[in-house]
């Protein structure tokens, strides 16, 4: 397997993870997947600055979050800025009883020298049905 393509795979994990830790409400799990200088921005458009922020947030909100249905991410588009700088286009779909609702985040990850991608600047974005 060519490097690009493992690192593809190492990426779609990472997403993965996000949807696994979601679900699970694993907040320890999710954060382990952050730059320490990462930034975040919610779905509701909340700005966090640093892993600090993003933690103190995740561990405030993510064990209260309820949700009728599940949530899926997939990575559908994968480009690589340089070698260890990949942007990340992800489908997210909340299914519900109530029928579906859809995000459209943007992760930036970067490459860990020990291999490890880590999400470093992400955004959020409600898919509205017009």
């Amino acid at each position: 397997m060519d490097t690009e393509t493992a690192d593809i795979r190492a990426i779609e994990q990472v997403v993965t993870t996000v949807e696994r830790a979601q679900r699970a409400k694993d907040v320890e799990g999710f954060l382990a997947l952050f730059h320490p200088d990462a930034l975040w921005t919610t779905g509701h458009g909340k700005v966090l600055i640093g892993f600090d922020a993003i933690a103190e947030f995740t561990r405030a909100v993510l064990p209260a979050a309820s949700w009728d249905g599940e949530i899926t991410h997939k990575a559908v588009h994968t480009q690589f800025l340089r070698p260890d700088v990949a942007a990340v286009k992800v489908r997210q779909v909340y299914h519900s009883p109530e029928g579906e609702t859809e995000g459209a985040p943007l992760y930036v990850m970067t490459k860990q020298d020990d291999g490890r991608w880590l999400l470093h600047a992400c955004q959020n974005t409600e898919v509205r049905v017009e």
